[in-house]
């Protein structure tokens, strides 16, 4: 598809598939509703070999809204666009956000402008109503110099101004590495947070992740009331053996005080999404972790 092509399809009232226009205005959902979703990595196995089953167990769970980990060549989980948004509708589902890693590839620096790549990346993302659109990662290029990852917010940034002409927000989702690298006296999840408009860019703390670079939830929230339009609602434990300190686990059993974090997120850091990820299961299956996640968030009051 062709520039002129897509601006064909934004022009056209009868191509409602990928147009940016229609998507904002009839399917995104409001700014400031709270949603409680799952991170369909939870259950990538399970997606990668029946992914309609799945998505129907969760629904039969109470899952309502979902967040995707699988966008490739403009497809989610092998379906275009407009097929899976007719399955998450048929199920009474919703995929208010999504994961799709904001790389080398997207940015063409001699042009100064985003490929079509990430174009149709963000215009996909509104034709299925996302309020945000997350990048889980930061290249490791980006993170070995000072000035390369200033310039990398920067385009983080642009890629903010992308997503609000569509009524979006583009996100950056943490693992632990922001916390354990440093330049100076400050960590990248410093430098990050103090150089991204919040007006443009949302930040997702995954509550469990950082807990392997050294650093606790309660803390990065407490320091940075207000910026956590979302968060990956995770707990940990510590597991013997691996690359990794802590694995994540069922919700209350581990050493996050899990409640707590949500509770202030809810308070006093403007959190509205909500997005259920376990990624370890000592000895359980996937979609039995999802269910009891569920139901202690739901306990929980969420």
């Amino acid at each position: 598809m062709t520039t002129s092509r897509r601006d064909f399809i934004k022009k056209s009232a009868f191509a409602v598939a990928g147009t940016s226009l229609f998507s904002s205005s009839l399917f995104a959902r409001p700014v400031g509703k709270e949603v409680l979703g799952l991170q369909l990595y939870c259950v990538r196995n399970e997606m990668k070999a029946d992914p309609l089953g799945t998505l129907k167990e969760l629904a039969a769970m109470g899952y309502q809204h979902v967040e995707h980990a699988n966008y490739v060549n403009r497809k989610f989980y092998g379906w275009t666009p407009a097929e899976f948004k007719k399955i998450l509708t048929d199920l009474g589902m919703t995929m208010p956000s999504g994961h799709t890693v904001l790389g080398p590839n997207h940015w063409d620096a001699t042009k100064k402008d985003f490929t079509e790549a990430w174009k149709f990346t963000v215009e996909d993302a509104a034709y299925m109503g996302q309020q945000f659109v997350i990048s889980p990662w930061m290249d490791q290029k980006v993170r070995q110099s000072k000035d390369a990852l200033m310039q990398q917010l920067e385009i983080f940034n642009k890629s903010g101004e992308l997503c609000k002409k569509s009524g979006m927000k583009f996100g950056y989702h943490n693992h632990d590495f922001e916390f354990s690298e440093k330049f100076g006296d400050k960590t990248l999840y410093d430098i990050i947070l103090e150089n991204t408009d919040p007006n443009l860019v949302m930040q997702q703390l995954d509550t469990g992740n950082l807990y392997n670079g050294g650093a606790k939830a309660i803390d990065v929230v407490t320091k940075y009331p207000g910026r956590f339009e979302s968060l990956h609602v995770k707990d940990e434990i510590a597991v013997q053996g691996g690359n990794e300190k802590y694995e994540s686990t069922i919700l209350g059993k581990g050493i996050v005080n899990v409640k707590e974090v949500v509770d202030l997120c809810r308070k006093s850091g403007g959190t509205t999404h909500f997005i259920i990820e376990q990624e370890a299961y000592q000895g359980k299956t996937p979609l039995q972790c999802m269910k009891e996640d569920l139901e202690i968030m739901k306990k929980w009051g969420y």
